[in-house]
């Protein structure tokens, strides 16, 4: 299976969209689904193959994202992407992880939050990107205001999290402010 890939001077980022996860879950076995989605047991292989049978995408919501490809051990660390794409309004919401802290503090998010935005704006045709965010997550907040996104308001019991309901902060970045 030949992936789009994005390459940068410390990273590969491999775009993974629906038709990706089709053709990984009928024609990869499963220790090649293990290796192309990075994961380290079976336990996570089936906890993802739960989400894509619950329907990763709708006829009219899709998702978009990138994994983070550490090009010196070939590991991936992390992704980035639209997990909420709106193909009707032409808009989505980013959403990124690092799955090791010590790859955090590197500037690796901002070099890859600003390719994704481009993609988004340039290729996706959006007209606006969003972000939701805890009011604890002081870093992604940082990040976010650093990327030129703008704080739009706060969402109370936006989300279910560790049994309790918190709330989100809105950001957004449109395309008539990117260029």
């Amino acid at each position: 299976m030949k992936f789009e890939e994005i390459i940068t001077d410390r990273l590969i980022l491999r775009k993974l969209t629906q038709e990706s996860f089709d053709s990984i879950y009928s024609d990869m076995s499963q220790d090649e689904q293990l290796h192309i989605l990075g994961l380290n047991s079976i336990e996570k292989l089936l906890e993802e193959k739960e989400k894509y049978k619950k329907g990763l995408s709708t006829h009219n919501k899709k998702f978009l994202y990138h994994q983070l490809i550490d090009k010196k051990t070939n590991v991936i660390i992390g992704w980035c992407g639209f997990h909420v794409w709106y193909t009707d309004h032409n808009r989505a919401e980013i959403g990124y992880e690092l799955f090791d802290d010590s790859y955090k503090g590197q500037g690796i998010m901002s070099e890859v939050i600003a390719l994704i935005v481009n993609y988004g704006f340039n290729k996706m045709n959006l007209e606006r990107i969003e972000a939701f965010v805890s009011p604890n997550n002081t870093p992604s907040i940082k990040l976010l205001k650093r990327m030129k996104f703008k704080q739009e308001g706060i969402l109370k019991h936006h989300y279910f999290d560790n049994n309790k309901m918190d709330d989100s902060i809105v950001f957004a970045l449109l395309k008539s402010e990117y260029k």
